[in-house]
């Protein structure tokens, strides 16, 4: 093929080409004005806000401790003749019920042989009165007013019966002590108790102060909660013994049936922050915590175990109470105002589980917006359900198209 033919080709491909890029864009639709759209309100939900006087229930979490925790330990030695059968890791015991019984042997022959040394010392005294009336006979004889009272005092013998005397008390503080040791054969639980550990059994030589077991009372456990300082100022503590702190619900969700909980008592509060969290600690009381008692049909407690507290706290006289997913950021609250909505600050008091107690900045029954709008502005239009049965009045915008 030519050069020529070539060139006239390519003439002809780029004319065709101009001519149908002319043709679209002649022939492209032209925009034109149509009527207004109808845009209606936006639809929210909306609860009316509750004014009064109201009791907070305030959260916390803590661990489960013993209110009562010792360590058994042998005040003599010798060796364990007999352990009770309730002496074990989980056994529980009354107060005064005999956990080891060390062989009292030893401890009985003392016993008889320091009774031994007291009846010998009394019989002393028994010879020393004789001797004192003879002495006195005697001084009565030689006619005793020219003697000095330092000698009456001898010739009376009273340094000897001030011996025996001193003999006598010594002796009956030795039979009291044998009968302390003998005593002491005999490990006692020290109240009503839950044994943790167990560290000997019958043929163990035991020395005084060793170990013997850990025992837990089982009249009450505490939890050991911390709060912010500033909570503190709603709970309710005891003034006295006789007296309750404010109840507090007790929950272990991960591993009590669900709405099982248990009842306990505010009891006090650790006059010092936390090292590392800087919050309060106080104190929780729980009656009967292994449910054997007054608590049976309860979940038992079971110590270091991490557990939810619900405290209920002193009554907030004169607040208007809403659900707290209601409060929005920086402590504003959307309010439904004739139609629209209305954007507002407010004094939050204090927040628990499920409520914000709002001091100002709130009416009762206001109507407060709860449906999360993903564009808020102050009087935008919005309605309810109910205003759309009624009929609503519709936003009227050119629209183009």
């Amino acid at each position: 093929m030519s050069t020529k033919k070539i060139v006239l080709i390519c003439a002809g491909i780029i004319v065709i080409a101009i001519a149908v890029t002319a043709f679209i864009f002649m022939s492209e639709p032209t925009a034109q004005k149509e009527g207004a759209t109808r845009e209606m309100a936006m639809l929210v939900s909306v609860t009316e806000a509750e004014a009064g006087n109201f009791s907070p229930l305030l959260v916390a979490t803590g661990t489960v401790e013993p209110v009562e925790d010792v360590i058994v330990s042998a005040r003599v030695g010798g060796e364990v003749v007999k352990r009770s059968e309730a002496f074990v890791p989980g056994g529980s015991v009354k107060k005064g019920d005999v956990l080891l019984q060390i062989d009292p042997a030893d401890y009985r022959n003392n016993l008889e042989l320091r009774q031994s040394e007291l009846l010998q010392a009394q019989t002393e005294l028994d010879v020393e009165m004789g001797r004192q009336q003879v002495a006195q006979q005697d001084l009565e004889l030689i006619g005793g007013q020219s003697l000095s009272p330092q000698e009456q005092s001898l010739v009376l013998r009273q340094p000897q019966l001030n011996a025996v005397k001193a003999r006598i008390k010594a002796a009956r503080a030795a039979v009291d002590q044998a009968k302390l040791d003998l005593a002491r054969s005999r490990v006692r639980a020290p109240f009503d108790a839950h044994i943790i550990t167990q560290n000997v059994t019958t043929g163990s030589q035991v020395a005084p102060g060793e170990d013997l077991g850990r025992l837990v009372g089982t009249e009450a456990y505490r939890v050991i909660l911390s709060l912010p300082v500033s909570r503190l100022r709603w709970l309710q503590f005891p003034n006295s013994q006789q007296e309750k702190g404010s109840p507090v619900k007790i929950r272990n969700t991960a591993a009590w049936p669900a709405g099982s909980y248990r009842t306990g008592y505010l009891n006090s509060q650790v006059g010092a922050l936390d090292n590392q969290t800087r919050l309060a600690r106080i104190l929780v009381e729980v009656p009967d915590p292994l449910a054997q008692d007054s608590a049976k049909g309860k979940p038992e407690l079971i110590i270091g175990t991490f557990v939810e507290c619900l405290i209920e706290g002193n009554e907030i006289p004169d607040v208007v109470r809403i659900n707290r997913d209601h409060l929005r950021e920086n402590n504003q609250v959307w309010v439904m105002q004739n139609g629209t909505l209305n954007i507002r600050d407010v004094e939050v008091l204090l927040t628990d589980t499920q409520y914000a107690y709002i001091q100002q900045g709130l009416k009762a029954g206001e109507k407060i917006i709860t449906t999360n709008l993903s564009t808020v502005a102050e009087g935008v239009a919005v309605r309810t359900e109910m205003d759309s049965t009624r009929g609503s009045t519709p936003i009227h915008r050119d629209s183009i198209h």
